[in-house]
């Protein structure tokens, strides 16, 4: 794998634990400007979105963790495939399952940021 892969498949699994410990700082850094959130249930995100759901409370992750993540390095761009549990309090419903995941990492004048999250619900 190559120096990229590593790297980004460690800032996804840093990225993943910031939105468990609700870290907005950390997030808004780590997202891009123009990111596109695709949810398992088909609900898409922007990076406002997502980040604004996240502070008024009507989002809040409790954990998130991935495995069996691979990366193909092209470069400026990381794509991340794997599969993460996920645990969530959405609109006051706990609700925990396994997604799928396509997830894209840019590299943006020196700081990688994410661009898109795509996620399959796993069968139960």
């Amino acid at each position: 794998m190559s120096d990229n892969g590593a790297k980004i498949i460690a800032l996804d699994k840093a990225r993943m634990q910031a939105m468990a410990d609700k870290d907005i700082a950390k997030l808004k850094n780590m997202l891009c400007k123009g990111l596109i959130y695709t949810h398992s249930s088909a609900r898409m995100d922007t990076k406002d979105s997502l980040i604004g759901n996240m502070e008024s409370g009507a989002t809040v992750y409790t954990s998130v963790v991935p495995s069996d993540v691979v990366a193909q390095d092209l470069g400026d761009v990381v794509v991340l495939t794997g599969v993460a549990k996920i645990s969530v309090v959405s609109n006051g419903t706990p609700n925990s399952f396994g997604v799928r995941f396509t997830d894209v990492y840019q590299n943006q004048n020196g700081t990688w940021r994410m661009v898109t999250w795509q996620s399959t619900k796993l069968p139960a």
